[in-house]
């Protein structure tokens, strides 16, 4: 199946909707190099990004060092979501970690599609809904299991990541040092 917002919608917001019909708002398809910074720092996030192919990572600095929030796969919504939707600056960068192609939206035509359209308000409560459940989901992953234990749900819940992902990223991802996670791959091993 082609990997698309249209797709999307009539798989999991509206049956009836035909993967032909147009949209309620402007979607662009555009192919981004990798490594490249789809937004910055202190950047106002205007767009938000289906992705068709490739991996994405959202990561952030706290105490000078790197720290990855989320990884994204195709067939999923990503942005600096709290600055897209507050339209203040960002407090984190998006950065392609291979060669992607997204669809875009951008900020003002969803918010006019939002006026007058049921779809795309399923639409942006259904992404918003997913978003909302994968980062609770984190939060109290890291709140109550320990490294070994994040490591392990990974495994299952994510297997391409650690497939496609070098260590040192996934390490930053759970918050551990590489040294930490090494160790632990290597208990599990056993």
């Amino acid at each position: 199946m082609e990997l698309s917002i249209r797709h999307f919608i009539a798989k999991h917001i509206d049956t009836k909707f035909n993967p032909n019909d147009s949209l309620p708002f402007a979607t662009s398809v555009k192919q981004i190099p990798k490594r490249t910074y789809l937004t910055r720092f202190d950047q106002v996030e205007r767009c938000a990004y289906f992705l068709r192919e490739g991996i994405v990572k959202i990561g952030m600095i706290r105490d000078g060092e790197d720290r990855i929030v989320e990884f994204f796969f195709p067939e999923s919504f990503f942005s600096s979501y709290t600055s897209f939707l507050t339209q203040l600056p960002s407090d984190v960068e998006v950065e392609c970690l291979t060669d992607c192609e997204v669809e875009v939206i951008r900020y003002d035509d969803l918010q006019s599609a939002y006026k007058d359209s049921l779809l795309a308000n399923r639409f942006g409560r259904m992404v918003t809904e997913q978003y909302y459940i994968q980062k609770t989901e984190r939060e109290k992953g890291f709140l109550t299991k320990s490294a070994p234990e994040r490591y392990q749900e990974l495994l299952m819940r994510r297997p391409e990541l650690v497939q496609q992902i070098p260590v040192k990223m996934i390490a930053q991802y759970l918050g551990i040092q590489p040294e930490s996670l090494s160790r632990i791959r290597k208990e599990m091993s056993l």
